[in-house]
């Protein structure tokens, strides 16, 4: 598994994803970092962006996801340089998926970005079930697969570390057409989470097509539609036919998995890794501190 985070998203490869690609008006960036509510806010964004009547087969055939190569790209995606989700959508825009970091993504003032940031605790305790299910018994134990996490060759880096990724968007927060949510907040207040997307994109809904993006983007709906977010190989293991995509959906939920002394191992080294990163992301204002 470190030979996979080290050889799939080198620094070369990720620079080659955008490289060739300019973002628009129509544009509506997703980034999170993984397993950090990446399914929602993509279903939120494509909800606000079709006013509320987002239907589809699986969310990639509405939504570009360039990050893997450009064979998976093509085959599990809408392709990044299609116009044609934005001339089919009521508002004319459309959601790129990416786990990159803001240092792989091409900015434009006139394109928005989303990013979600999740506790790292959340997130490590929400992959493992989610690489259990793709690794089957490859997969390692806790302990191993924590030592694995704090390195930056953790195969569900795509290229950048928790740290890194957090704080080249936190850079970009005071921009009018960047948004950064706390997952945790979204939990507590989806209504307010909707308008403050729903804001940014520029976009307004009346009362009826807000009580429908707010239908379909709560847990229980897309729960029910969870095979439309795997990607559409999953499965062909044998072990990964109860393979979920839309799992549980909590927050503050890491002694699940994490002894409290883990806990605080994971909140001390992504504290450090961002005061070496220079960045004043107030991670102990985000985030419930390990017990």
């Amino acid at each position: 598994m470190a030979f996979v985070g080290r050889k799939l998203f080198k620094p070369e490869n990720n620079r080659k994803i955008f490289a060739d690609y300019s973002p628009d008006e129509g544009d509506i960036f997703v980034s999170t970092f993984s397993k950090s509510g990446t399914n929602w806010m993509m279903q939120i964004a494509h909800q606000i962006a079709w006013r509320g009547e987002g239907e589809f087969e699986n969310i990639h055939d509405v939504v570009s996801w360039p990050d893997v190569s450009r064979k998976s790209s093509e085959k599990y995606s809408t392709p990044l340089k299609s116009d044609l989700i934005k001339t089919l959508s009521p508002t004319g825009m459309r959601v790129i998926k990416t786990h990159m970091s803001a240092l792989y993504v091409p900015y434009n003032e006139k394109a928005k970005y989303i990013i979600v940031v999740r506790d790292p605790k959340e997130v490590f305790v929400s992959s493992y079930p989610f690489v259990r299910g793709v690794a089957g018994p490859l997969m390692p134990s806790v302990s191993t697969w924590l030592e694995l996490f704090m390195k930056p060759e953790w195969p569900m880096n795509f290229g950048n570390t928790w740290a890194e990724h957090t704080a080249s968007y936190w850079g970009l927060k005071d921009r009018p057409n960047v948004l950064i949510l706390s997952y945790t907040h979204l939990k507590q207040d989806l209504n307010k989470g909707i308008k403050q997307v729903a804001d940014t994109l520029g976009v307004t809904l009346t009362e009826k097509q807000f009580q429908r993006v707010m239908e379909k983007s709560s847990f229980q709906y897309m729960k029910e539609i969870n095979h439309k977010f795997r990607p559409s190989d999953m499965g062909s293991l044998p072990w990964s036919s109860g393979f979920t995509m839309i799992r549980e959906g909590k927050t503050g939920n890491s002694a699940e998995l994490l002894s409290p002394q883990q806990q605080l191992r994971i909140d001390e080294h992504f504290r450090q890794e961002l005061n070496k990163l220079k960045s004043d992301f107030p991670y102990d204002d985000f985030f419930q501190p390990a017990p």
